[in-house]
Protein backbone atom coordinates (compact mmCIF):
# COMPACT_ATOMS: atom_id res chain seq x y z
CA UNK A 1 0.00 0.00 0.00
CA UNK A 2 2.87 2.37 0.79
CA UNK A 3 4.37 1.90 -2.69
CA UNK A 4 0.97 2.37 -4.32
CA UNK A 5 0.44 5.63 -2.41
CA UNK A 6 3.91 6.82 -3.34
CA UNK A 7 3.27 5.98 -6.99
CA UNK A 8 -0.06 7.83 -7.03
CA UNK A 9 1.64 10.95 -5.67
CA UNK A 10 4.51 10.62 -8.18
CA UNK A 11 2.10 10.04 -11.08
CA UNK A 12 0.04 13.06 -10.08
CA UNK A 13 3.04 15.39 -9.72
CA UNK A 14 4.68 14.26 -12.98
CA UNK A 15 1.42 14.43 -14.93
CA UNK A 16 0.48 17.87 -13.60
CA UNK A 17 3.99 19.21 -14.21
CA UNK A 18 3.70 18.10 -17.84
CA UNK A 19 -0.01 18.47 -18.61
CA UNK A 20 -0.77 21.86 -17.12
CA UNK A 21 1.85 23.84 -19.07
CA UNK A 22 1.17 21.86 -22.25
CA UNK A 23 -2.61 22.33 -22.24
CA UNK A 24 -3.01 25.65 -20.45
CA UNK A 25 0.08 27.63 -21.52
CA UNK A 26 2.10 26.33 -24.46
CA UNK A 27 -0.68 24.96 -26.72
CA UNK A 28 -3.87 26.50 -25.35
CA UNK A 29 -4.22 28.77 -28.39
CA UNK A 30 -3.66 25.85 -30.77
CA UNK A 31 -6.46 23.85 -29.16
CA UNK A 32 -8.90 26.73 -29.44
CA UNK A 33 -7.80 27.54 -33.02
CA UNK A 34 -8.52 23.94 -34.05
CA UNK A 35 -12.10 24.40 -32.97
CA UNK A 36 -11.47 22.29 -29.91
CA UNK A 37 -13.84 22.70 -27.05
CA UNK A 38 -11.36 24.03 -24.50
CA UNK A 39 -13.05 25.76 -21.56
CA UNK A 40 -12.02 29.28 -20.65
CA UNK A 41 -11.85 28.14 -17.02
CA UNK A 42 -11.25 24.39 -16.75
CA UNK A 43 -12.97 22.35 -14.07
CA UNK A 44 -9.70 21.38 -12.43
CA UNK A 45 -11.25 18.91 -9.96
CA UNK A 46 -12.33 16.70 -12.88
CA UNK A 47 -8.81 16.71 -14.29
CA UNK A 48 -7.38 15.96 -10.86
CA UNK A 49 -9.85 13.08 -10.42
CA UNK A 50 -8.88 11.64 -13.83
CA UNK A 51 -5.17 11.78 -12.97
CA UNK A 52 -5.71 10.19 -9.55
CA UNK A 53 -7.84 7.37 -11.00
CA UNK A 54 -5.21 6.72 -13.68
CA UNK A 55 -2.54 6.63 -10.97
CA UNK A 56 -4.52 4.13 -8.88
CA UNK A 57 -5.13 1.82 -11.85
CA UNK A 58 -1.57 1.96 -13.20
CA UNK A 59 -0.06 1.62 -9.72
CA UNK A 60 -2.30 -1.32 -8.90
CA UNK A 61 -1.66 -3.19 -12.16
CA UNK A 62 2.08 -2.60 -12.60
CA UNK A 63 3.27 -5.13 -9.96
CA UNK A 64 1.39 -7.86 -11.87
CA UNK A 65 3.29 -6.91 -15.05
CA UNK A 66 6.85 -6.44 -13.82
CA UNK A 67 8.75 -9.68 -13.36
CA UNK A 68 12.34 -8.97 -14.41
CA UNK A 69 14.59 -6.76 -16.46
CA UNK A 70 15.46 -3.10 -16.15
CA UNK A 71 12.84 -1.61 -13.82
CA UNK A 72 12.78 1.74 -15.61
CA UNK A 73 12.55 0.24 -19.12
CA UNK A 74 9.81 -2.12 -17.92
CA UNK A 75 7.98 0.76 -16.21
CA UNK A 76 8.09 2.86 -19.38
CA UNK A 77 7.00 -0.11 -21.51
CA UNK A 78 4.06 -0.85 -19.21
CA UNK A 79 3.11 2.81 -19.02
CA UNK A 80 3.11 3.13 -22.82
CA UNK A 81 0.96 -0.01 -23.14
CA UNK A 82 -1.57 1.20 -20.56
CA UNK A 83 -1.31 4.71 -22.02
CA UNK A 84 -2.72 3.40 -25.30
CA UNK A 85 -6.08 3.03 -23.56
CA UNK A 86 -6.02 6.66 -22.45
CA UNK A 87 -4.73 7.76 -25.86
CA UNK A 88 -7.60 6.14 -27.77
CA UNK A 89 -10.21 7.82 -25.58
CA UNK A 90 -8.54 11.22 -25.51
CA UNK A 91 -7.19 11.22 -29.06
CA UNK A 92 -9.16 9.20 -31.59
CA UNK A 93 -12.49 9.26 -29.77
CA UNK A 94 -12.28 13.01 -29.15
CA UNK A 95 -11.49 13.69 -32.82
CA UNK A 96 -14.31 11.35 -33.84
CA UNK A 97 -16.93 13.04 -31.62
CA UNK A 98 -16.06 16.72 -31.97
CA UNK A 99 -15.42 19.04 -34.88
CA UNK A 100 -11.66 19.54 -34.62
CA UNK A 101 -9.89 20.80 -37.72
CA UNK A 102 -7.36 19.89 -38.91
CA UNK A 103 -7.68 16.45 -37.33
CA UNK A 104 -4.14 15.46 -38.32
CA UNK A 105 -2.57 18.34 -36.40
CA UNK A 106 -4.69 17.58 -33.35
CA UNK A 107 -3.74 13.89 -33.41
CA UNK A 108 -0.05 14.67 -33.97
CA UNK A 109 -0.02 17.08 -31.03
CA UNK A 110 -1.97 14.68 -28.84
CA UNK A 111 0.31 11.78 -29.77
CA UNK A 112 3.38 13.82 -28.84
CA UNK A 113 1.82 14.90 -25.55
CA UNK A 114 0.78 11.44 -24.42
CA UNK A 115 3.96 9.73 -25.58
CA UNK A 116 6.04 12.08 -23.45
CA UNK A 117 3.54 11.84 -20.57
CA UNK A 118 3.69 8.06 -20.41
CA UNK A 119 7.47 7.93 -20.83
CA UNK A 120 7.87 10.39 -17.95
CA UNK A 121 5.31 8.70 -15.71
CA UNK A 122 6.63 5.24 -16.67
CA UNK A 123 9.85 5.88 -14.83
CA UNK A 124 7.94 6.15 -11.54
CA UNK A 125 6.61 2.58 -11.27
CA UNK A 126 10.00 1.28 -12.38
CA UNK A 127 11.73 3.12 -9.54
CA UNK A 128 9.05 2.61 -6.89
CA UNK A 129 8.13 -1.04 -7.50
CA UNK A 130 11.57 -2.34 -8.49
CA UNK A 131 12.68 -5.52 -6.84
CA UNK A 132 15.61 -4.93 -4.53
CA UNK A 133 18.01 -7.66 -3.49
Amino acid sequence: MKKLGLFIVAYFVITMAWAYPWHMIWFHDHYTSWGAFQREEPIMILGVAAILIQGVVIGYLYPFYYKQGSPIIQGIKFSLIIGLMTYTAMGFATAAKFQIEPVGQFLFSHTAFQTVQFILTGTAPGLIFRKTT
